[in-house]
């Protein structure tokens, strides 16, 4: 293999490209009642829901290091391209840059390539992304193609998210900004979205679930351009039937490429919280 991408562990694998051996993971951790969890392998969703749910602090995240993300660029590959999390939500895009500049330290005169893209997105947005680079590279694209061509994908990408509840978000200085969204008492449900800096907004609200997942389809609907050369992807947590149906829903209105929905991961899930739907076109 010529070339390797190495994703954040927010970017969820399909069983397919964790079987490709293209795809290698910068696992960020969770700390919760003062217990490390790692978004690996052994990551038990159920668990970790029970332990957040009974917690009378809120869940952190912690982003790999520049040591973590050098050990990863090494290799026999020419071509490395790393996707992190958000600039704007995660040290994660740092990290890995400072990575790759202590690598180029380490290895000085070394005929590797590294490129690190902020995906401005999270979870099944830097799946996507990390979909798009293969794409490219199998069509026998030069580095510099690649870089261009997923920069511009990055452009044009939606994420859309509703969430049971933002307590995560909120508590941990993810929604900087965005004034008071819930008011549980009536149920009120935001619907929210990623702006093209990479950080979150409202998009709108309803109340309940299934209203606010309405508005949200809406929004995709309105929003998607030329959809039937793209792929849409929907991270669940812990719903699979809603995220089928959110599928669904939107394959009624609009024709896409290709279709796929995974289970969140282990950041996903902290900040998606049980029910928590994310959409990416």
């Amino acid at each position: 293999m010529d070339y390797k991408i190495v994703l954040d562990s927010c970017g969820e694998l399909t069983y397919k490209m964790k079987e490709s051996g293209i795809y290698h993971t910068a696992v960020l951790s969770m700390l919760v009642d003062g217990d490390t969890i790692l978004d690996d392998t052994t990551f038990d969703r159920e668990d970790f829901l029970k332990r957040v749910a009974v917690s009378p602090e809120c869940p952190k995240s912690s982003c790999p290091s520049p040591d973590a993300y050098m050990e990863l660029y090494n290799g026999e590959e020419k071509r490395v391209y790393a996707v992190t999390l958000s600039a704007e939500l995660s040290g994660s895009y740092n990290s890995a840059q400072l990575g790759k500049e202590l690598w180029k330290e380490e290895n000085e005169g070394a005929e590797k390539q590294i490129y690190v893209f902020n995906s401005r997105s999270a979870s099944v947005g830097e799946t996507l992304i990390a979909r798009k680079i293969q794409e490219c590279e199998e069509r026998g694209e030069s580095f510099e193609e690649v870089i261009e061509h997923v920069e511009a994908y990055i452009e044009e990408q939606h994420t859309y998210f509703v969430l049971e509840n933002l307590d995560t978000l909120r508590k941990n200085g993810r929604l900087t900004g965005i004034k008071s969204l819930m008011a549980s008492a009536l149920n009120i449900k935001p619907v929210m979205g990623s702006t093209p800096e990479g950080t979150i907004c409202q998009l709108g609200q309803a109340r309940g679930v299934k209203k606010a997942i309405a508005k949200m389809v809406d929004h995709i609907v309105m929003d998607g351009k030329r959809t039937e050369d793209k792929v849409l992807a929907i991270s669940h947590c812990n719903c699979p039937e809603r995220a089928r149906e959110v599928e669904r829903m939107i394959l009624d209105k609009i024709k896409v490429k290709d279709s796929f929905i995974v289970d969140t991961g282990g950041i996903s899930t902290m900040y998606a919280n049980d029910g928590g739907i994310i959409v990416v076109l």
